[in-house]
């Protein structure tokens, strides 16, 4: 069977297995109308780059960069309150001036009075008054609004899990408390948090409706989707198990543009409350999630068919960026699998497309693609038993068609308005049969937004067992191509839903098998992000967590490689309302640190207070530490004179 002419697999990279750290040095050039593009124009654009700019050149391995002592900056001066060890060293981060000696950053995690120092003793109260609420196992807040009536309810939250977790109801309000909390050195990564409030039954009534195709309907099962990748009502509901990420249900189209005018606003919220914000985005609230799950399929299995024939040449047990193909062999292998004729195999591989090397690697190997401006062209995978093209699906409406460039447009308005107002946009990760899709559109994004500095951030779950690999080859084609890498690292948020959907559905679970190994997953991953750093400084890391070994972990790496916190590429982040005693100390030595602040009427943010108390209410029996530190300093303030303690700082106009 030929390859269909038009047809076009803009897999322009692949999330793959692991990789070794080789540099690529070239430069790279684009269509002169490329960044005035909608995205249903400049994912065939990115086609039109010809694979022989990426070959002929020098590789550099890095694989041994251990050596942290070159391209060093001159620090400035760290706040006097925070606790340092003096170091000697002898040259600067940044511009290679030697120094006598460095600082040596440590952090006391344990010093009540510098960490709450942001806090009246009424917050304090409040906040050990939230997190003994939040140990116990009824529904507080469903009582609550039954037995005090709707008014006394909202203030009674507002006087508690509201004012606890949540900054304000809109984007005026939340400002006094974005700005106090930057006096003390602490950003703002801001988030709508409304959410629809829905029943069982109507989520997964939605989820039905939006997840599958009218060739599915159809089709009776018996196309060749993959099970994980289709629709399954016992998980239609997608807030099942999920205690920390928000939720949002296709409805139709109009429902989308408005939730992406609500991200714009949010957008310009943060550019109009803090000099360097962000912005958090969810990719389900732009559009059909069946778009998600069929292009997740098809870089999956087009992933898998690259797999097969570098086994087919014995490379099968290379990591994936050291499989380089032989051309004559893997030009055999698709003549035998039947994937087209002689010929046209032959022209695929000629002239400026190949290059002089002779080998193909999986990043070439993906940039052999046609132009088209039909999406549904995207959704062609090989059958792995024939070698054949087919399509995922026998067809797709004009609406289906229309509906998948929309989303694409709606994500090219959102990151153009970021980059207009200075903030910086982060996609949230979602389930597993959405992420492949997620992480390839994020990736398209930041190809072409974070060309100059790190304008995209892509976020990846270290609780899934590849997210190594998706780092590692998402870093190597950042720097092949050079644009800035932006990631934020979390330990995930739906992992006893991906369990049990696994389990039930019949496949392989995707994550890890138990905490430690998260743990030791998310450590291997910001190290390789850190060495990047501490290697080109092209590299960004929002190291998004409430573990404090994982943060002192960060802070040894940094300096051990004597990585400088005013340089901004290391990041750090926790939820408003929890593990302040990390956060502001962080800010407040100096670190680029940021909450994540969710704002929105109190009564349409129920669902996600809801979800933040039960999130809290694991957290909070399996440890006492927080708690201990709060009575901690109200005792200290009350021995010291200082119960009535007001915060006292000077804000900045915006």
């Amino acid at each position: 069977m030929t390859l269909p002419s038009g047809v076009c697999f803009h897999l322009i990279h692949l999330e793959t297995s692991i990789v070794t750290r080789n540099t690529v040095t070239f430069s790279l050039s684009y269509p002169p109308d490329f960044v005035n593009m909608s995205y249903c124009k400049v994912i065939p654009a990115l086609a039109r780059v010809k694979p022989a700019q990426f070959l002929g050149v020098r590789l550099r391995s890095t694989a041994a960069s251990t050596r942290h002592k070159e391209l060093k900056t001159e620090d400035t001066p760290l706040d006097p309150s925070c606790t340092i060890v003096e170091k000697p060293c002898d040259v600067d981060l940044i511009s290679g001036k030697a120094h006598t000696e460095r600082q040596r950053i440590s952090i006391d995690f344990d010093n009540t009075q510098e960490a709450y120092k942001s806090k009246d003793t009424l917050e304090l109260l409040r906040s050990l008054l939230v997190f003994k609420l939040c140990t116990f196992d009824f529904l507080l807040m469903d009582l609550s609004r039954k037995v005090f009536g709707q008014r006394l309810f909202e203030k009674l939250m507002k006087m508690t899990f509201y004012g606890q977790f949540v900054a304000g109801e809109d984007q005026n309000a939340i400002k006094p408390l974005i700005e106090k909390n930057q006096a003390f050195g602490v950003g703002s990564v801001l988030d709508y948090s409304v959410e629809e409030d829905l029943t069982q039954e109507e989520a997964e009534k939605k989820e039905m409706d939006s997840c599958v195709s009218e060739a599915e309907k159809e089709s009776h099962g018996m196309d060749h989707r993959e099970k994980k990748y289709k629709a399954h009502r016992q998980f239609g509901d997608r807030r099942g198990g999920v205690i920390s990420a928000r939720t949002y249900f296709y409805a139709d189209e109009a429902k989308c543009d408005h939730h992406m005018e609500t991200f714009i606003n949010c957008i310009k919220a943060s550019a109009g409350s803090s000099v360097d914000g962000f912005s958090a985005i969810k990719m389900t609230a732009l559009g059909r999630p069946q778009f998600l799950l069929q292009f997740s399929e098809v870089l999956v299995k087009w992933r898998r068919f690259f797999n097969l024939l570098a086994a087919h040449q014995g490379k099968d047990g290379m990591a994936i960026l050291e499989q380089k193909l032989e051309l004559e062999q893997l030009q055999d292998s698709l003549i035998k699998l039947g994937v087209g004729a002689k010929s046209d195999i032959e022209n695929w591989f000629t002239g400026e497309k190949l290059g002089s090397s002779g080998t193909i690697d999986l990043l070439d190997w993906n940039s052999l693609i046609n132009d088209t401006t039909k999406i549904s062209n995207l959704l062609v995978v090989p059958n792995m038993e024939s070698g054949h093209l087919e399509p995922l699906l026998s067809k797709f409406t004009d609406e289906e068609e229309k509906q998948m460039k929309r989303m694409l447009q709606r994500m090219d308005v959102l990151a153009r308005h970021a980059v207009q107002n200075g903030v910086r946009l982060m996609v949230d990760a979602e389930q597993t049969y959405f992420q492949p899709a997620i992480s390839r559109l994020t990736l398209e994004m930041q190809r072409i937004f974070n060309r100059e500095k790190p304008n995209i951030f892509n976020t990846y779950q270290c609780y899934l067992k590849e997210a190594y690999d998706n780092v590692s080859v998402d870093v190597e084609l950042s720097r092949r191509e050079g644009w800035y890498f932006g990631a934020k690292l979390v330990r995930g948020a739906y992992m006893y839903q991906e369990r049990s959907r696994a389990a039930e559905i019949g496949y392989e679970d995707p994550i890890n098998p138990d905490y430690d190994t998260t743990n030791r997953m998310y450590h291997k991953c910001l190290e390789y992000i850190l060495e990047e750093i501490n290697h080109n400084r092209m590299a960004n890391v929002m190291v998004a967590s409430h573990n404090e070994d994982t943060v002192k972990f960060t802070l040894e790496k940094m300096n051990e490689m004597n990585l400088s916190p005013t340089e901004n590429k290391v990041y750090f982040g926790q939820l408003l309302g929890m593990c302040d005693q990390i956060s502001f100390p962080l800010g407040q030595a100096g670190f680029p640190v940021y909450k994540y602040v969710p704002y929105g009427p109190v009564n349409e943010v129920i669902p996600y207070l809801s979800r933040r108390a039960q999130e809290n209410r694991g957290f909070m029996k399996g440890s006492q530490r927080e708690r201990s530190l709060l009575w901690k300093e109200i005792k200290r303030r009350l021995f010291s004179g200082q119960l009535l303690y007001k915060p006292v700082y000077q804000t900045t106009n915006i």
